[in-house]
């Protein structure tokens, strides 16, 4: 088959615009997390729930632009594409966390002080290739896979899931997928209503009824991260490849009301870890997450919605991917300074946010955008006729 470079499609600028809302309350939702007692207690309590809806937006798009384009696609085409367009963000976001790793030394992480220059950066050297990192290499102390850019955790199963649809499940037929996505939305089930049918959920008590974990490679946060993609990146698949798309009007205000609200909504069921939270939970995943992803890719945008999507959309992986390095700063500050007034942890807080937003844009501009032109110049387009 000869290779050749594909021209991107229309892009659904709703869907775009979606991606930086719930972006924007992942970064709120760290900065309240300090402060956090715990998952019941947490302020904009589901906003880890992002993350599941950040891969059922993943699943659409990957279907709606790959899909019918396999016979004038190689699989080494379909990775160069892919890495064109998420890892240059990884190396930034890992850099950034690198540059970062001292200032955020405190007594809870200990770690911190005690590795060596060379350490880091066989840890920075990891982290820019998507390398997980063991537990036992861990230099900070919360067992991720990437120590100096936590979000990158969901980056590798991304990578995962691309690699799942590129070698199998792009030939899957519609009965065959519906199939995989009902067995994966047993697994969420499993996951969020701590039924623990594999017995693998036993260590991660303190948040049983959510779904948070998945960032480290120990067998209960392997099965949480694999539980976290499979429904979710796969389901977005499938409504790409039925295309039964809701036209709602005003779509890009209502399908932001509806994320937005899902991820500030308080722990249900008050202060307790309980099974209602979980079913809140898997209602989330299963049933609203692809109903807002239909919608929003079944309407349209017009007038100034326009130009909101395309500024979320453009800042929104930039700022989930370089946010949490400062994260780690506030973190280390908070705890240092716990009896400073609350005027001031709420201006550092907020300073963190716009700072995070800043930071992400100037990634976007300075580094990402030109980046990724030059690779798709220089890599992608070399040799290849434009389509």
């Amino acid at each position: 088959m000869k290779s050749v470079y594909l021209a991107s499609k229309r892009r659904y600028e709703i869907l775009d615009g979606l991606r930086g809302v719930a972006a924007i309350i992942v970064v709120a939702f760290h900065l309240f997390e300090t402060y956090s007692k715990g998952p019941a207690y947490q302020i904009l309590n589901h906003g880890y729930l992002a993350v599941d809806f950040f891969f059922v937006l993943s699943g659409f798009v990957i279907g709606y632009a790959y899909d019918d384009r396999w016979d004038k696609m190689s699989l080494k085409d379909f990775f160069k594409r892919r890495l064109v367009r998420l890892h240059p963000m990884v190396i930034m976001g890992t850099l950034i966390g690198g540059l970062f790793f001292y200032f955020g030394a405190n007594v809870d992480f200990p770690l911190i002080g005690q590795t060596p220059w060379w350490g880091l950066l066989i840890i920075m050297l990891c982290g820019f290739t998507m390398l997980p990192v063991p537990p036992k290499w861990d230099i900070r102390g919360w067992g991720e896979t990437n120590p100096l850019n936590g979000p990158a955790w969901s980056l590798m199963w991304e990578y995962i899931a691309n690699i799942l649809y590129a070698l199998v499940i792009r030939r899957f037929s519609k009965t065959l997928l519906v199939l995989f996505v009902a067995f994966a939305a047993f697994l969420t089930i499993d996951l969020s209503l701590n039924l623990d049918v594999f017995g693998l959920l036993a260590p991660r008590a303190y948040a049983k009824y959510t779904v948070i974990g998945g960032w480290s490679i120990t067998p209960d946060q392997m099965y949480i991260g694999a539980t976290r993609l499979l429904y979710p990146f796969f389901v977005g698949l499938l409504i790409s490849r039925i295309n039964r798309l809701i036209k709602v009007k005003g779509g890009f205000w209502w399908c932001s009301f509806l994320i937005a609200a899902i991820l500030v909504f308080p722990h249900v069921g008050g202060h307790e870890l309980n099974i209602a939270n979980g079913a809140y939970n898997a209602f989330c995943i299963l049933i609203m997450f692809p109903l807002i992803v239909s919608m929003g890719a079944g309407s349209m945008v017009t007038g100034k919605s326009v130009k909101v999507c395309k500024f979320f959309g453009e800042i929104s992986y930039p700022l989930y991917i370089t946010h949490y390095p400062l994260i780690y700063m506030q973190l280390a500050w908070a705890h240092s300074h716990a009896d400073a007034p609350l005027a001031m942890h709420i201006c550092v807080a907020v300073s963190v946010f716009i700072l995070a937003i800043g930071m992400a844009y100037a990634c976007l501009k300075l580094y990402d955008l030109p980046v990724r032109e030059w690779l798709k110049r220089h890599w992608l387009m070399k040799n290849h006729a434009v389509e």
